[in-house]
């Protein structure tokens, strides 16, 4: 544990507290802090920060579950390519995910076949050994996640393998907190940015967003310590009236990011419009597979596009992702709605508000 244990010391953490205690007392009103960020999420949740918080700072978790914010029209589109004799590849966690009236967990259990990745090198593998069978990995996530998934395409290339192509729903940070701090029902004072996304895309990315918004923003990593420095991060520059690009991380995130990945990842995707789950499309916020590369785009090899679904409109993960309500004011929440039985993709995944929600603290606030 060495080199992490001092980011969980309860005596550091208790007089951070203090200090945030402190920052808190002397603002002259309420400050909503949004992490976007699945990891931010269950760690919050998992280390019981928000409770421990002055009842003025108030965390808000957004749409930083890339599971969570996938279209339904993409799950459903996954099932149709199963139904069509075509193997879809995925990682565990978007097997409950809800489409339109099933998911790819009922559609196996229905006899359908679905081949569970560890690694989008799995992907490769399952189509090197099956050549006669059309395999199609579901590639799906923030820029962090990008770059291994795109290498399913680069590896098909290299290895000569005609059977492999994916599907894709990647998403942009940026283009999301836009549309965010737009957002007039939503007032969000400040941003914990997150950590993995910002080692790729880098800490200059958000200047100009706070710049332009006048919004703090602060890079922090994942344990308990680096959230709580964080957040006082967050006050001092309210409290000094500023919105700087504050860079807690730097052991992790650099200011450009990581070049050499997103110039690989440029290779093959383009910007482009997306759908995010429960909040609409957000323009430029997506990144598809070049025209140069369309045979190895599922969605155009296959000719199954991927439309706007109709998931069970008694969800609320829309207004849960926009940070509009806690899971907990879900009338679903813990009821009908369960990790056995999800109703919708927030109570899925292992980064999921509702699922933290669920799993360390029903009631929060």
């Amino acid at each position: 544990m060495k080199y992490v244990d001092e980011f969980r010391n309860s005596d550091v953490a208790a007089a951070l507290l203090l200090e945030i205690a402190k920052l808190a007392g002397a603002l002259d009103k309420p400050v909503n802090i949004m992490e976007v960020c699945g990891s931010h999420t269950m760690a919050i949740a998992r280390h019981g920060i928000r409770e421990a918080l002055p009842a003025r700072i108030n965390l808000i978790s957004g749409p930083g579950c890339p599971v969570c914010v996938t279209e339904a029209g993409y799950i459903d589109a996954a099932i149709e390519l199963g139904k069509k004799g075509v193997i879809p590849a995925t990682f565990g966690d978007m097997l409950n995910v809800p489409g339109s009236k099933s998911s790819l967990a009922k559609f196996r259990a229905e006899g359908g076949r679905v081949e569970i990745c560890y690694s989008p090198d799995s992907a490769v593998e399952i189509a090197a050994k099956a050549p006669n069978a059309q395999v199609v990995f579901l590639a799906v996530g923030f820029e962090t996640t990008v770059g291994p998934a795109v290498s399913v395409i680069d590896s098909a290339i290299n290895e000569k393998l005609d059977n492999l192509s994916i599907l894709t729903a990647f998403k942009q940070i940026m283009p999301a907190l836009e549309a965010l701090s737009s957002d007039p029902e939503i007032r969000i004072d400040a941003f914990l940015c997150p950590a993995h996304v910002s080692a790729i895309i880098g800490a200059d990315a958000y200047k100009p967003f706070a710049a332009k918004h006048r919004i703090p923003c602060v890079i922090a990593g994942f344990e308990p310590v680096d959230i709580l420095y964080g957040i006082i991060g967050i006050l001092k520059q309210i409290q000094a009236g500023t919105a700087t690009v504050e860079n807690q991380y730097a052991r992790v995130v650099k200011p450009a990011g990581n070049v050499r990945a997103r110039n690989f990842i440029n290779t093959y995707l383009e910007t482009a419009d997306a759908w995010w789950r429960g909040i609409g499309v957000i323009p430029q916020s997506g990144l598809s597979l070049r025209r140069e590369f369309a045979d190895y785009d599922a969605a155009v090899r296959f000719n199954v596009p991927i439309e706007r679904g109709d998931p069970d409109k008694r969800c609320q993960c829309g207004n849960v992702l926009k940070g509009k309500i806690r899971p907990d004011q879900c009338g679903m929440f813990a009821k009908a709605c369960t990790p056995e039985n999800p109703v919708g993709p927030c109570m899925v995944s292992s980064e999921g508000t509702c699922s933290a929600y669920f799993k360390y603290g029903r009631v929060i606030g």
